[in-house]
């Protein structure tokens, strides 16, 4: 018989880590720093001093969207700068995103984007968890969830003009977008991770609608 799986938890926390000095080195549409510090090592004493340098963005959320009643998923696409070079080209198809802003939950940003990208005021949302896209390099730490609504009629294109956003809304059979979870259209994390919870909980969530 197998063991309880027991969590592996971290030897260290925050107050094992010195910053010695921060510098700001760029502050635009985002904010990169420069970190010099050092920190405890597994076999005892200190690392020597190094330099880091931090993409600062700050938390944010994802939303799975889901109509359990007609078994449909609800997807953006719009253009991200940063698949460029993408051979499928610079316009990803995506689950709703926004960022946190301060005293802010990960479910009210869930509802208030989705009506900006989507058009869709949310019945529900379910907390699923949370996970740092790119630890190495950059402190955003992304909160996952997973909203449930009616989607017969989320149709058009939306987004705020402010934020220069052009953003389609695609609803699909939730078993087409499953199908084609791997194919490549779907070619970024976050949409992959809401997907894959959302394919896991499908049978409990169309028994059970959360309402």
């Amino acid at each position: 018989m197998s063991k309880p799986y027991q969590p592996v938890h971290p030897p260290y926390q925050r107050e094992d880590v010195e910053i010695l000095s921060r510098e700001d080195l760029y502050q635009g549409y985002f904010r990169a720093e420069k970190l010099t510090l050092r920190h405890r090592l597994y076999e005892g004493g200190w690392s020597e001093t190094m330099g880091r340098e931090l993409f600062v963005r700050g938390p944010a959320v994802v939303v799975g969207l889901y109509d359990p009643v007609h078994d449909t998923i609800g997807l953006i696409e719009q253009f991200r700068v940063g698949a460029l070079d993408d051979p499928a080209g610079p316009w990803c198809l995506e689950v709703v995103a926004g960022m946190i802003e301060t005293d802010e939950t990960p479910e009210a940003v869930a509802r208030r984007e989705l009506l900006e990208e989507a058009g869709v005021e949310a019945d529900s949302v379910e907390y699923i968890g949370h996970y740092y896209p790119s630890p190495g390099a950059c402190n955003e730490v992304t909160h996952v969830v997973c909203a449930f609504a009616d989607l017969s009629e989320a149709v058009g294109v939306h987004g705020l003009d402010e934020e220069h956003e052009d953003i389609k809304v695609h609803v699909l059979p939730a078993q087409v977008v499953f199908d084609n979870l791997y194919g490549g259209r779907l070619n970024n994390a976050a949409a992959l991770i809401a997907l894959q919870w959302l394919q896991l909980n499908r049978p409990r969530l169309r028994q059970n609608p959360p309402g």
